[in-house]
């Protein structure tokens, strides 16, 4: 880990983190405006950060809210990544399985056997 006092690029703590797979994925979401550093939305890979800002950005499905804990010197392993943030991000309602509730379609062998036991069949 770095000083405190110390700053690292935007994209580069990105990557480090390992929120994205490769640094130019990072940087295309810094360009692309959809990233916010202490609430101001930011365009610019280059843009320093430090110890202690809070990063706003959408991942997948998801706005991710950090709190940057660390700078980092190189993207090693998770547990190192995961040291550098503090994950802010509100906790989601689990999402419901579209097959646990399944309404029409061909029924599955359970189904079928389930059928059958309420038919008297077996």
């Amino acid at each position: 880990m770095s000083e405190a006092g110390d700053s690292i690029r935007l994209d580069k703590w990105l990557w480090h983190a390992r929120f994205f797979k490769s640094r130019g994925l990072a940087a295309a979401l810094v360009k692309s405006g959809r990233i916010r550093v202490d609430g101001t939305p930011v365009s610019k890979p280059s843009r320093a950060i430090s110890a202690g800002v809070v990063l706003t950005f959408p991942k997948e499905d998801e706005v991710r809210i950090v709190k940057v804990l660390g700078l980092g010197v190189r993207r090693g392993p998770a547990p190192e990544a995961q040291a550098l943030y503090e994950d802010l991000t509100p906790a989601r309602e689990p999402r419901i399985n579209p097959l646990e509730h399944r309404v029409g379609g061909r029924p599955t062998k359970k189904d079928r056997r389930d059928m059958d036991i309420l038919k008297g069949s077996r």
